[in-house]
């Protein structure tokens, strides 16, 4: 029972670094994996995954965020579980990590950054200079997407998976998971 309470709190993470499959020829290659079960912001155990609408982010359900790659190829991955069956959801990456405030996680992360915040100019706001994952939950609510970039990370500039009320650029805040995420080179 105990441990059933302290999975939708505790994250799990599978981190390594080094010379990539073949035991160390061609560049270093980065993999990490996080989940959580999300919960509200004022929960008594609290997650690393907060939903601020149980609508359609349900208290206890989940989501997992990779991300893997070498310089010059990155790549994240989120799957989720016990979303609302058929609902269309916004997911990018945000600068800072979740808080209470679905405001905490910052603007999206931008490869080159708009020079004007809050960003809203076509040029950066799109999914080539961020990473979007948006995706529509399946029948079970279930959902999953991934994105591709030819750049990184900048060190400390990315920390969290925020789903939006809306796919595309923007909406209201709906649900965020911190991330540890991290340059791949």
């Amino acid at each position: 029972m105990v441990a059933g309470m302290l999975a939708g709190a505790v994250a799990t993470a599978v981190l390594a670094a080094g010379g990539g499959v073949g035991g160390g020829d061609g560049p270093p290659c980065h993999e990490m994996r996080v989940g959580a079960r999300f919960s509200p912001p004022a929960a008594f155990i609290p997650s690393s995954a907060i939903t601020y609408d149980t609508k359609l982010v349900p208290a206890g359900s989940s989501i997992e965020v990779e991300q893997r790659g070498r310089p010059g190829d990155m790549r994240v991955k989120v799957r989720v579980k016990g979303m609302k069956p058929g609902y269309a959801y916004g997911a990018h990456v945000h600068q800072k990590q979740c808080g209470a405030d679905p405001a905490a996680a910052g603007g999206h992360y931008q490869h080159r950054v708009d020079p004007v915040q809050p960003s809203e100019d076509p040029a950066y706001v799109n999914p080539e200079n961020e990473v979007w994952l948006d995706f529509t939950a399946g029948g079970g609510g279930s959902g999953a997407a991934s994105a591709r970039h030819d750049w990184e990370f900048r060190p400390g500039g990315a920390g969290s998976v925020v789903l939006h009320r809306e796919q595309g650029g923007a909406g209201d805040r709906v649900a965020c998971f911190t991330v540890p995420f991290a340059p791949v080179g």
